[in-house]
């Protein structure tokens, strides 16, 4: 049975009911992957929404297209940038710019999830790829910013490494759709990347991954694999024993005869 698409009406209608998973999806492969396990929302290169084919691999994906702020530049062309996607079949945008930038968007009808916690493009301002809301302190900062991003007009926030008493509190206490990366399930998404979940990533891997498969293993096998083909190939030009007569074409010896005349002709 086909899954409707949902609508941001329909999120908010689901908020607090159970849990919504949330994928970071870069190919048109893992995108039709996470259409068929049954994944609620992806978060996207703007690219890949671009791809013609894209909605034929993911009809029923609550998608999220989103780059760093540094990218896109002013609100102007965040505005731009925002109505390209939309118009392609974006069901909303990620936005770590500030929060004239979201109500820009937010006041023309676009809808926006911004980002509260870590954030890695302004990781500089909390001191670094680390936990933030800790204290009483900055918690309450984390709250401020939720509320700010409520009445800039936003419709849901990543809520990133934070305190998972702290993310439940304020998830309980705001209308966003408040989408938890490594902040606990008192939210209303669970979020991973799916080169984590598929172990592609090579490098660090945070607290909150979980790692399902191992595809690393498995591309290396695949390179060994490329080497060993095109290595054998090599050999095979070296020794003659490419090409064989079944990889050739042959000329009708009457039309060779015919043509080796015209060639001396022409010597």
């Amino acid at each position: 049975m086909s899954r409707k698409r949902p609508t941001v009406a329909d999120l908010r209608a689901m908020k607090g009911k159970r849990q919504l998973t949330m994928l970071r999806v870069l190919t048109l492969e893992e995108a039709e992957a996470a259409e068929r396990a049954g994944i609620d929302i992806v978060s996207v290169p703007p690219e890949l929404v671009l791809n013609p084919q894209y909605r034929d691999a993911a009809p029923s994906l609550f998608t999220m297209p989103g780059e760093n702020f540094f990218e896109i530049g002013t609100a102007d062309d965040f505005l731009r940038w925002a109505f390209r996607l939309y118009k392609a079949g974006a069901d909303a945008v990620y936005c770590s710019a500030g929060y004239a930038t979201i109500k820009r968007m937010a006041d023309d009808a676009i809808p926006v999830i911004g980002h509260v916690g870590l954030i890695p493009s302004r990781a500089t301002w909390t001191g670094g790829f680390k936990a933030v809301g800790k204290t009483a302190d900055t918690a309450i900062k984390v709250f401020e910013a939720v509320q700010q991003l409520e009445a800039a007009g936003a419709i849901g926030a990543e809520i990133e490494v934070v305190p998972v008493e702290v993310a439940k509190t304020i998830s309980e206490r705001t209308s966003l759709i408040m989408l938890s990366m490594g902040a606990g399930t008192g939210c209303d998404a669970q979020y991973l990347f799916a080169e984590d979940i598929l172990g592609t990533n090579r490098g660090h891997m945070p607290r909150h991954s979980k790692v399902y498969r191992n595809f690393a293993a498995e591309y290396d096998r695949l390179q060994a694999e490329r080497i060993a083909a095109f290595s054998e190939y090599v050999a095979d030009v070296n020794s003659g024993t490419y090409p064989e007569d079944r990889h050739i074409v042959h000329m009708d010896p009457d039309e060779l005869a015919a043509f080796m005349k015209k060639v001396d002709e022409k010597a």
